[in-house]
């Protein structure tokens, strides 16, 4: 049997995976059509929902093995679970926005989001299991 640190961990690792992919496509398809500037932040935004998504599945299934009832407690965790991410998301967004300003290289920004969503994850499993999945 495998422990949940384990499987916790790849999928986090899947999910970044996800994030950064879709970053990456983003940033490919809209750097010519939007102002350089807002180029990084589009593509974070997208890269964190697709990153939240895959998560959510995967943690609600096979980490606290919760089922949910109806839809509309779906969407109800669904909600929740992203609400609980808001502070987490933000420790990912300033570790990524951080590297690319102090980094001139492109790929700092890939490992600035490795080092947030790696403590941001840390922090939102606790958060998640005592607020979103919890038996009680």
């Amino acid at each position: 049997m495998i422990s949940i640190s384990v499987k916790y961990t790849v999928f986090a690792i899947l999910s970044t995976i996800g994030n950064l992919t879709t970053q990456h496509l983003v940033n490919l398809v809209i750097k010519d059509i939007i102002d350089d500037k807002y180029v990084l932040y589009v593509s974070m935004f997208f890269g964190t929902l697709v990153g939240l998504i895959i998560k959510y599945i995967l943690d609600k299934k096979y980490i606290f093995n919760y089922h949910t009832k109806s839809q509309t407690e779906n969407a109800e965790k669904f909600v929740l679970y992203s609400f609980m991410g808001v502070f987490t998301t933000a420790i990912f967004w300033v570790f990524e926005i951080s590297f690319d300003k102090i980094f001139d290289h492109n790929m700092a920004k890939y490992v600035g989001a490795v080092i947030g969503l790696s403590i941001g994850y840390i922090v939102k499993y606790n958060l998640d299991k005592k607020f979103v999945f919890s038996k009680k």
